[in-house]
């Protein structure tokens, strides 16, 4: 029984991961993040304070009978609907900042081409010559605080209430770790699939790469409305 529960609670932190909100939070974060490497880190760390919240909310339900009720529930949903919106947002904001155009190029050879490229930061007027950007990533660091709010969200006070029927403290807190374990490996692997049109529309500025950021942004922010929509009007209705 207890081999089971634990291996249940695998397979459900693993589909956990892919739920919408889920997806569409780290993908808005990670976009236009140049290395697959970093894109992973996202969805890790995002997993990481996901698992971290859970464990300690769950420990106090069995051990202080702490519950948290279906109002708090859905605040929380609220709260993690306009994160998520507000993320995709960002990602719009960041395009319309990197100010993105083509300049015609003359070689020597008599041929013309057009160069697209970016001068996101720059102050001042527009160099067409300047060409270099230094881009230092931050530690990515907001994945784990959105992942700490989403541990509230959604079916996190289910697996709270999982954990707290189990009676048993240690058997709770494990239950809870290997299904935080599994929502990190269900994100890792994830994120390891978003990496490369994530990766490779950071790389380049075709249109084709600016729609692919684009369509991450407003697929942000068409699910961080819908669940703060929906979180809304069950809160209007109790």
């Amino acid at each position: 029984m207890t081999w089971s529960l634990l291996v249940l609670g695998f397979l459900t932190g693993l589909r956990h991961a892919l739920e919408a909100d889920h997806v569409a939070a780290v993908a808005a974060m990670a976009s236009g993040e140049r290395r697959r490497g970093r894109i992973v880190q996202y969805g890790v760390l995002w997993g990481s304070g996901h698992t971290t919240v859970l464990f300690l909310v769950s420990g106090g339900a069995v051990a202080f009978g702490w519950a948290l009720g279906e109002r708090f529930g859905l605040w929380v949903d609220l709260a993690v609907g306009l994160v998520v919106a507000w993320l995709g947002v960002g990602v719009l904001r960041r395009l319309r900042a990197e100010r993105i155009h083509a300049h015609l190029h003359h070689h020597g050879d008599g041929r013309w081409h057009l160069h697209f490229h970016s001068h996101a930061g720059e102050q001042g007027p527009h160099d067409p010559a300047h060409h270099h950007h230094d881009h230092p990533p931050g530690p990515p660091w907001r994945a784990f605080a959105v992942g700490l709010l989403h541990g509230l969200a959604g079916s996190g006070p289910l697996v709270v209430l999982v954990a707290g029927a189990t009676g048993s403290l240690p058997l709770a807190l494990a239950y809870v770790l290997i299904f935080g374990l599994g929502s990190i490996a269900g994100m890792g692997l994830l994120s390891l699939v978003l990496a490369w049109p994530l990766g490779w529309s950071a790389h380049n500025t075709t249109r084709l790469a600016r729609l692919v950021r684009t369509a991450t942004g407003l697929a942000a922010i068409a699910v961080g409305l819908e669940l703060s929509a929906r979180a809304l009007w069950t809160l209007w209705g109790i």
